[in-house]
């Protein structure tokens, strides 16, 4: 299974950062090989560019971005459950953006 790139976004790429952290350990207990990171809204274009993610995860507070990096990228992009986001459920989040990244070629 080859490395998954997840990256997360928000309004400043602070919030996200914690949740990051969690997502990472859990990758780590699991044996998951994925590289997470956060990036500020502002400057998602650019460091999507960079990276090539697999996946672009949307904090709640920047949901209204979603039909705009949509259309721009040509990988899935997703709004983090609220609940998961609020609780910082990295495991659940993670989960979910495994399962779509896996699914997207079906």
């Amino acid at each position: 299974m080859s490395e998954k790139k997840i990256m997360l976004v928000c309004a400043a790429g602070m919030s996200t950062s914690l949740l990051v952290s969690k997502m990472k350990k859990i990758a780590l207990e699991k044996k998951i090989d994925a590289d997470i990171f956060a990036e500020a809204a502002s400057k998602a274009e650019e460091k999507s560019a960079e990276e090539k993610p697999d996946i672009m995860l949307l904090g709640p507070q920047v949901r209204y971005l979603l039909k705009k990096f949509e259309d721009k990228f040509n990988f899935p992009v997703e709004v983090i459950n609220m609940r998961d986001y609020g609780t910082m459920n990295g495991e659940n989040v993670l989960k979910k953006a495994i399962e779509i990244i896996d699914n997207k070629d079906i």
